[in-house]
This record gives C-alpha cells, sequence and structure tokens, in this order.
C-alpha cells in the first residue's frame, strides 16, 4: 500500500549547512576534535569549545531533518565550526606548518576515505556512469573522493523512484562533503593567513567579509568550482581567522562592550541584508553569503569575548560531559554520515503502516509526526554508526580504536 507523506522527507538546502556541515551538516568542525583547543588549562581540554562544538554538530542534524531556515540565524554552526577549527589551528601552528597540515590530512582523509568506500560504489551499482562529455576530466574529478580540493561528482539522480533509495540520496549523501573542501583550503592558506593576521591584524580579520560584498552578492561572479572555492573561503574566512584571534587573545585587549557592540551592528546588518534578499527558502542564510558571513561573524566574536576556560563542565552541564565528549571525539564520523542516516530512518518508519491494526488506525498520526520520528530515529541509528566506522578517526589521529569514546573510564576492580 502506498504511505502518506504529510511533510516534505527531504528538507532544502542540504549542501550550505553540511557545514557542517552537519549542520547542520561537519560538523565538521570537526577534524580536529581530538586536538585540545586553545584556551585549555593546562593538561585538558577546554570544554567550553567542546560543547559549542558539540552544540553545532546537533543543530546540523535538526536542520536537516526540518528544514527550518530560522535556525540559521538561532545558531549559525557553520560559522562556528570554522571559528574553533581556526583556533585550534592557530593552536598547532606553534610548531612547523608541514608538520601540522600533515598531521591535519591525516586526521581528515581516512574518515573521509571510508565514507566514500561506502557511497561511491552504491552510485555505480544503482546507475552511475562516467560522462562522455567531459573524458578524462570527469576520472580526474572522482579523485576529489580521495583528496577533496574540489567538489566530488556525484549522479543528481540515481536509483529509480519507490525504490529504497529515493532518487535524490546521492545528492543528499555527499552534500556535506563541501565542507570537508573548505576546511582543507582553510587549513593549506593557515600559515599564510596566520602571518598576515599577526602583521595586520584587523585588516586581515575583516577582508573576507569585503570579499563576501564583491564575489557573494553579484557584482562580481566567478563561475564553477573556481567561484564556489572562492565564495565559501570568503564567507567563512573571517569566522577562521577569528579563532586565530581568539587563540592569540587579541580579543581581550577591547574592552567587552565596544566589541559586543560592534558585533551586535555587524550582526544586525547581516539580518537587514538578508531581509532585502531572501530567497524561496525565507530566512535560510546558507542562501545568502553576505548576510552569512556578516551574522556569522559576529555571532562568533559574542560566544568567544565571552568564553570561559572550562576544565571540566560546570553544574547541570555536567551531566552532559558523556555526550560532549562523544560528539567532540567523533564529530567527523557524525558530521559525514548524519544526511545518511536521516535518509536511513525513512524506511523504518515506513515499516509502521505495515503494522497489522496500528497502520490502519494511527497512519494518520504517523505522518502528521513523520519528522520527529526521523529526529527521534536518527539517535540510535548514529549510536550504531559510531562504533561500526568512527574508530577509523582514532587509526587516522595514530592511537588505539576505541569503539564508545565518551571519556568514561573503568574503575579499577
Amino acid at each position: 500500500m502506498s504511505h502518506p507523506r504529510h511533510l516534505p522527507t527531504h528538507p532544502t538546502g542540504v549542501r550550505r549547512t553540511v557545514p557542517f556541515p552537519v549542520q547542520g551538516p561537519s560538523a565538521p568542525p570537526v577534524a580536529e576534535a581530538a586536538t585540545p583547543p586553545a584556551g585549555a588549562l593546562p593538561g585538558g581540554r577546554d570544554r567550553y569549545l567542546d560543547l559549542l562544538r558539540a552544540v553545532a554538530l546537533v543543530r546540523v542534524v535538526v536542520f536537516h531533518v526540518f528544514g527550518w531556515a530560522w535556525l540559521t540565524v538561532l545558531f549559525p554552526s557553520m560559522g562556528v565550526m570554522f571559528a574553533l577549527g581556526g583556533s585550534l589551528m592557530a593552536r598547532s601552528l606553534a610548531r612547523p606548518a608541514r608538520d601540522v597540515i600533515r598531521g591535519r590530512l591525516r586526521r581528515l582523509l581516512p574518515p573521509m576515505w571510508a565514507f566514500a568506500a561506502a557511497v561511491v560504489p552504491v552510485m555505480f551499482l544503482l546507475g552511475w556512469k562516467p560522462a562522455k562529455e567531459e573524458g578524462i576530466w570527469w576520472f580526474i574529478k572522482l579523485g576529489c573522493y580521495l583528496l577533496p580540493v574540489g567538489a566530488p561528482p556525484y549522479p543528481w539522480e540515481n536509483g529509480s523512484p519507490g525504490g529504497l533509495l529515493e532518487t535524490s540520496w546521492a545528492d543528499q549523501a555527499v552534500g556535506p562533503l563541501w565542507y570537508i573542501r573548505a576546511y582543507l583550503w582553510f587549513v593549506l592558506a593557515s600559515p599564510l593567513l596566520l602571518k598576515a593576521f599577526r602583521r595586520l591584524p584587523w585588516p586581515t580579520l575583516l577582508a573576507p567579509i569585503g570579499l563576501t560584498a564583491v564575489v557573494g552578492t553579484g557584482p562580481v561572479a566567478i563561475p564553477g568550482e573556481t567561484g564556489e572555492r572562492l565564495v565559501d573561503f570568503a564567507v567563512f574566512g573571517s569566522c577562521w581567522i577569528l579563532g586565530f584571534a581568539h587563540h592569540d587573545g587579541l580579543l581581550k585587549k577591547v574592552p567587552r562592550y565596544l566589541t559586543v557592540s560592534l558585533a551586535a551592528f555587524v550582526m544586525a546588518f547581516g539580518l537587514w541584508w538578508a531581509s532585502g534578499h531572501l530567497t524561496e527558502e525565507g530566512w535560510n542564510l546558507d542562501e545568502i553569503p553576505l548576510a552569512q558571513a556578516a551574522w556569522s561573524f559576529g555571532f562568533c566574536v559574542i560566544l568567544l569575548q565571552y568564553a570561559p576556560s572550562w576544565r571540566q563542565l560546570p553544574g547541570r552541564l555536567a551531566r552532559w560531559d558523556g555526550p560532549i565528549t562523544l560528539a567532540n571525539n567523533r564529530a567527523v564520523t557524525i558530521y559525514l554520515w548524519h544526511n545518511l542516516l536521516i535518509m536511513a530512518t525513512e524506511p523504518v518508519i515506513d515499516q509502521l503502516w505495515n503494522i497489522p491494526y496500528f497502520g490502519d488506525r494511527f497512519g494518520t498520526y504517523i505522518g502528521a509526526s513523520y519528522m520527529a520520528l526521523m529526529l527521534l530515529l536518527v539517535w540510535p541509528l548514529m549510536a550504531l554508526t559510531i562504533p561500526a566506522i568512527g574508530w577509523v578517526e582514532d587509526v587516522a589521529a595514530k592511537r588505539a580504536p576505541r569503539l564508545w569514546p565518551n571519556g568514561s573510564r573503568k574503575r579499577p576492580g
């Protein structure tokens, strides 16, 4: 029997939030989650930054389930994850740049390879074929699944309608990889960006927002992959460099009232710009580059200006220590796989209609609560994926594989 759908099963806007993630989206965020962040107290992690990363990842997942545009305003996950990444990168660059970049690539690429090893063969099995008109260039682009310097190719439609995987599944699954590509380019550019920041801090910090005004609003349009990379860099570049400022203590040198006032002004400009450039997705800032750049930057300034240094989560937050630790230790896994897991909830939920008596009696309620059921079910699926796939992150970091790294320790005896 056909199952009624009262809500769209796949929200729009996947590409730009996973950024990640993932959103959300990794996100994000994500690749250096195991490195002690800037501002950490001696001998431990900064749990405030860990909390921000965990919240960013959850927001990415929730956005990709419901597609609520206002979530991009409530908490700009991708900007936050890029800011955290920049802070950690600045800390790491106390060591030789070549060693740092090699270490970041080593942490980032194996989890991506595991993801590609599961996804790409399915695309071919469902009928994806090389594009003859692109010739050898198509196979070169396929190499972006190994080294994501560009966007990897994928079929816009794959499989058949009514199959286990809907025809847009590849677009949904591969969408989060835009963040991995952007992160890689920020890592490669960080040695030069950090030198520029320490020589001319304020111009370097604000330059990406100005670049967004040029390449992200229409006056200068750069087509193709180069244009997409440049827009991603411009939109989130100030957030990444803001991480440098947090690490170097620049924000602490400015009176808090002045920092917050200027950040609020920048955020207000972002909302004003968005109000005049709304797309069919409404207030989804992921589709409005200049608004995203301004709002994310101001939001992250306030988060980092008030950043405490927590060795442990205080008060009631302490009860969330395990999930937050797990999210940080498996941030890349969560970001890369969350969209596939969201899609995997659909055939499971659809079976509710096939339960005798239950499906007939409660079918209307199942359709009305479809998205909420997806959100509830995605977490158990994530709990299965983390021990099945997440250990690749440990291998990439040259650690002993762990199935459930939530920070708990077995007591002797």
